[in-house]
């Protein structure tokens, strides 16, 4: 089985019809998205549409969880991005209320976590499922915080949030995609929780969209996870950004730079 794995797409309505087009030609048996679809980008609506109509599931992530509830812990950017995209769903209401009402009952029955077979699958951590960031210095930095997350999987681990793709190893190390050749193979016995990177905000200093297939058996047995970079057309994104009033031009700009 090939599972396409999206992350953090943010409502960067050009980077995901980018990483969705490149999925389609490799072939999947299905999609699923950690979470993120909306906060910071200029197109929450139609990135909502797109994932509810191609994804299998979608996790809830914590900006999904500012625009539904509060947002909680954000910079005032962040903030600010989170009022403006419920202001979208709201006049969306306006103008197609059956088609609203769908929207928001998709986002409101986004889970905080997934079993999928060996796999658990969270937007954070393990530990705090929507707000935990899980960085790759953490791995020699903070081993008492990787000890207790790992404690917490039996095997293996799908996160996003960080917007930074790899692999967590145990608990000492963390591998970049191009430390393993874009390919991780699973070893039986080995504890690992992989990042996918950020479709729609890459923040590991390349700008390009990031996302993984999963080849896994027939009954999910995990087998390795491809790792993927796509260009996409930034600019126009950050144009839109930049045109409108509410979202910190910032946001835009720092698209073109992966931070």
């Amino acid at each position: 089985m090939r599972i396409g794995i999206i992350s953090d797409i943010h409502g960067n309505l050009e980077a995901l019809q980018t990483v969705l087009a490149d999925i389609d030609s490799k072939g999947v048996d299905k999609i699923i998205s950690l979470g993120d679809i909306i906060g910071y980008g200029p197109d929450p609506v139609a990135c909502v549409d797109l994932v509810a109509k191609r994804c299998e599931w979608s996790l809830m992530g914590n900006h999904d969880f500012a625009v539904l509830y509060e947002p909680t812990n954000f910079n005032k950017a962040a903030e600010e991005a989170a009022f403006w995209t419920r202001e979208q769903f709201e006049e969306e209401t306006k103008r197609d209320r059956e088609a609203a009402v769908k929207r928001w009952e998709f986002l409101g029955k986004l889970r905080v976590r997934v079993a999928m077979g060996p796999f658990l699958c969270v937007h954070g951590s393990p530990r705090r499922p929507i707000n935990e960031y899980m960085f790759p210095e953490d791995a020699e930095n903070s081993p008492q915080k990787m000890i207790s997350i790992f404690e917490r999987i039996q095997k293996f681990c799908l996160v996003g949030h960080t917007h930074v793709p790899g692999v967590f190893v145990g608990d000492r190390d963390f591998f970049k995609p191009g430390e393993l050749n874009g390919v991780f193979e699973f070893v039986e016995g080995q504890k690992a929780i992989l990042n996918p990177g950020s479709v729609g905000q890459p923040r590991d200093s390349d700008p390009r969209s990031s996302y993984m297939i999963l080849e896994t058996g027939d009954d999910l047995t995990a087998q390795r996870a491809h790792f993927y970079r796509l260009e996409y057309p930034i600019q126009p994104v950050v144009d839109k950004i930049h045109a409108i009033p509410k979202l910190t031009n910032w946001l835009g700009d720092r698209l073109l730079e992966g931070r």
